[in-house]
């Protein structure tokens, strides 16, 4: 599917026209989205707590930070505790997702969603928000593809680099790791930084400002997956 086929979903998702494909980057709103889960099997994992960060004008708007966490039908596993933290005792008064799905697609609704590693979010999303009448497309600009796309990570298709080491690499701070608005943070910092440093590789050669379009390009061209 190329950069014309994915109109449709701009359309919907940020009542856009071509034109806003075409606008400064910076000019876009966008929200980076993170996921805490028991595993990583859309068809029989849980999402227990989501984290988004908003970007307007090229910056992070802290007092619109969101997070809420997820009572899951099943307890969380121990081994997923072990990454996140979150065991069942923690999420009792939490609403189940259900409940917790129209006030995050508010968040959505007119932005561009970004998440590290971004094949986890729309797996786990992409049906759920249908439900609640936002068109989740396939399509999401992505850091882990980002960032092999600027060679800041050796490209390798079959492993996504570690947020964290990310971060470093790129001596940007970390944000409570495996903590899904503090993964949010680190991803929108590092969203920032790529975007910066390929804005700034175009402009040397002479090429007129990045756009959103060729933003989506370049998520699309190293991606892991085509969703």
């Amino acid at each position: 599917m190329g950069i014309e086929s994915q109109l449709n979903w701009f359309g919907k998702l940020n009542r856009s026209t071509k034109t806003d494909l075409d606008l400064n980057w910076r000019d876009i709103n966008y929200c980076v989205i993170d996921l805490e889960t028991t595993g990583l099997d859309f068809r029989t994992d849980e999402i227990i707590s989501i984290g988004a960060a908003q970007i307007q004008s090229g910056r992070v708007i802290t007092e619109e930070n969101y997070y809420r966490e997820v009572r899951p039908k099943l307890t969380p596993s121990p081994q997923s505790v072990r990454i996140h933290g979150i065991r069942a005792v923690d999420l009792e008064n939490a609403s189940p997702i259900e409940e917790v799905l129209p006030d995050f697609a508010e968040h959505l609704r007119e932005r561009v969603v970004v998440a590290h590693a971004a094949w986890v979010e729309n797996a786990f999303l992409k049906d759920r928000l249908e439900s609640v009448n936002l068109d989740f497309s396939k399509r999401l600009i992505d850091t882990a593809s980002l960032a092999r796309s600027c060679e800041v990570v050796e490209i390798d298709l079959d492993h996504e680099p570690s947020l964290e080491h990310l971060a470093r690499t790129l001596n940007l701070p970390v944000y409570s790791p495996h903590h899904a608005l503090g993964d949010a943070l680190t991803t929108a910092v590092i969203f920032l930084a790529l975007a910066t440093e390929i804005e700034r590789r175009r402009l040397e050669k002479g090429s007129s400002v990045l756009t959103l379009r060729e933003l989506i390009k370049l998520s699309e061209k190293s991606s892991r997956t085509q969703w």
